[in-house]
């Protein structure tokens, strides 16, 4: 069994490694309005949310030092909604959704997730403080 995951982690790595240039670019199009241009939490949605916004910069550091991949996952893709204006966190998550790549959560195993949600999580890693 452990060998068929390992198979498939690899066989969907290889088709579909991050891009950290795409996952700016879709920071910028669907976080920057709540998370801010620089990831600080103080986009200028954030004032009329329930909930307001994380410092995107400060996940690993909150979570000692390892980037926290498999929470952030399941927060980007909805597996783990937030409800911070009265609708789930992404708004749009309809365009996270699904399976297609796979990204090692902290302790290797293989995280099947999509394309968006993997060249995202591989640009938020590129800003922690």
């Amino acid at each position: 069994m452990r060998f068929l995951s390992a198979l498939l982690f690899c066989l969907a790595s290889a088709a579909g490694a991050q891009n950290l240039e795409d996952g700016e670019k879709l920071y910028n199009l669907h976080c920057a309005a709540c998370h801010g241009v620089e990831a600080k939490g103080n986009g200028p949605m954030s004032p009329v949310l329930l909930v307001q916004p994380a410092n995107l910069t400060l996940l690993s550091q909150k979570a000692d030092g390892a980037f926290p991949v498999f929470r952030v996952v399941k927060r980007i893709d909805g597996r783990d909604p937030l409800v911070s204006h009265g609708s789930d966190m992404p708004v749009y998550g309809w365009f996270f959704e699904g399976q297609g790549v796979a990204i090692a959560a902290n302790d290797g195993q293989p995280i099947m997730t999509s394309k968006p949600v993997a060249d995202l999580v591989a640009w938020l890693k590129t800003i922690q403080e």
